[in-house]
């Protein structure tokens, strides 16, 4: 047993937030984390080793929904995928709130608005000390502040890119980046996009959340405890949290479940809680991603990081029947290593094209569907991604393409990725008011559990089409004040 007040599971950009938000209570707060810390290594700068090699990826296999075993990118570690991530902390768009028409569908909105959550992504951007600039971009919702630091720095290459891009029409905007670009730099000259953060440069869950939580002396981090199954009694109040099969069982009064879209779904499927709707698993969504390679044969990249920038034009029109398309963003540079790991091309071609590319990501929405879920299959994690909106990504990749060589890019490569990389897997125990639709309440209360709290990705009810680390941080930051104002003050 434990004499903690909350227990958090998962130390990701949820339960670190969170822990974070009620560390200066003073309630006794244990987060249990079923990975480690990550240690530098000599991998940490490695792409071959990290690109090619898999060293960091996690040794389990999943199946897919025809039952063809895969290996997934999810990370088991203090801090979870951030450690790992793109540093992107965008918001949702405004108008993501609200029910979207998009070529394959409609979404279902959000039972919350903008103007709710506003408040709490200001927090969450202080908090993880954002670099942006406002202004630049079209899409952009309002804020009640600004940014806490200015942007980072595009390199050369960079600036002649957002130049091209605004010469065709285009507003290119500075992608808001939790970087500390100099402290990244100092540990290595390489991008931060998909490398692990064992220097401190990125703004991540553990260097932000858990060091902000770990700095209060009532808030314990207990790492290698995989959390197998949780009790509730017969009135529905979750009364034990089972380690490694039973191995231990703690308790506490609060308990919050943060373990990521997919882990936080076997846990629940595991111990047969949260599922009166029937909900849990269902509604999964990762977002229609794809890489393009912008080549200019006679012209150089000379970018070390290279992602600083993104373009939000068409996110919500200009597809076909002016359909939403999407977010276009820059990824961390890509190298002669990382590309020949990713094709077949010899050492030699994929150093010359990779130095003479610009990377790009295009990022389309997935939209909610109640087939697409995760399942168990005895003890295997079964993920049946059914993909919607595929035609839209298409059209916006069609798209980008032809601005790309208006531009002056007159190659212009690209690949989809598929489900061995977690494009911001979310939707599994999604928000919602009404009980049987729905698996958490507006405060990412369960709606069975009255102590359960469920704060990361799966309680979103759209994927939008951005990077959703921002805004798992600002429900986090709302889920807390909820919990200090109801539960703590009683």
């Amino acid at each position: 047993m434990t004499g903690a007040d909350v227990i958090i599971i998962g130390s990701g950009m949820g339960g670190a937030t969170i822990a974070a938000a009620l560390a200066p209570t003073g309630r006794r707060i244990l987060i249990l984390e079923r990975g480690e810390e990550l240690r530098p290594s000599p991998a940490d700068r490695d792409a071959t080793k990290i690109f090619g090699k898999g060293h960091f990826r996690p040794k389990e296999t999943w199946l897919d929904g025809a039952g063809h075993p895969f290996n997934p990118g999810n990370y088991y570690n203090v801090g979870g995928n951030s450690k790992f991530y793109g540093a992107v902390l965008l918001r949702y768009r405004a108008e993501d709130f609200s029910p979207i028409q998009h070529l394959e569908g409609v979404t279902p909105g959000w039972p919350i608005s903008y103007d709710t959550l506003e408040p709490f992504y200001q927090a969450a951007e202080n908090l993880f000390q954002v670099r942006g600039q406002l202004g630049e971009d079209p899409s952009e919702p309002p804020h009640s502040g600004c940014y806490p630091h200015r942007p980072v720095p595009d390199e050369p290459s960079i600036v002649d890119l957002r130049r091209r891009l605004a010469a065709v029409g285009l507003h290119p905007a500075s992608l808001p980046l939790g970087v500390d670009i100099d402290r990244w730099l100092a540990g290595g000259q390489t991008a931060w996009d998909a490398y692990p953060n064992t220097a401190g440069g990125k703004m991540d869950a553990e260097t932000i959340g858990i060091a902000t939580a770990l700095a209060h002396p009532n808030v314990t981090l207990r790492t290698n405890c995989p959390v197998t199954k949780l009790v509730a009694d017969s009135a529905g109040r979750i009364t034990s949290v089972e380690i490694d099969g039973g191995r231990e069982v703690l308790a506490a009064p609060l308990v919050v479940l943060a373990a990521g879209a997919v882990q936080t779904a076997v846990l629940l499927l595991n111990s047969g809680l949260a599922n009166s709707s029937d909900q849990v698993g269902r509604n999964f969504m990762n977002h229609n991603t794809s890489a393009l390679l912008a080549i200019h044969p006679f012209r150089r990249n000379t970018a070390v990081y290279q992602k600083t920038l993104m373009v939000n034009d068409f996110y919500l029109s200009g597809g076909p029947k002016n359909a939403p398309l999407g977010n276009i963003q820059l990824l961390g540079k890509i190298t002669g290593p990382i590309l020949a790991a990713n094709t077949r091309l010899p050492a030699f071609l994929a150093r010359f094209i990779a130095s003479r590319t610009v990377d790009l990501y295009a990022m389309s929405e997935d939209l909610p569907d109640a087939e697409s879920r995760i399942m168990l299959k005895g003890d295997q994690i079964v993920m049946d991604w059914r993909q919607k909106n595929w035609a839209a990504h298409r059209a916006f990749v069609a798209k980008l393409k032809k601005l790309l060589r208006k531009a002056g890019y007159p190659i212009v490569l690209s690949k989809p990725f598929d489900s061995r990389t977690p494009s911001h897997q979310c939707g599994t125990a999604r928000m919602g008011r009404d009980p049987a639709t729905s698996v958490v309440d507006v405060f990412c209360r369960s709606h069975d559990h009255p102590n359960l709290f469920i704060t990361d990705a799966s309680v979103l009810p759209t994927s939008a089409a951005v990077n959703p680390a921002l805004t798992i941080a600002a429900l986090s930051l709302r889920t807390a004040e909820h919990i200090i104002e109801m539960e703590f003050a009683a």
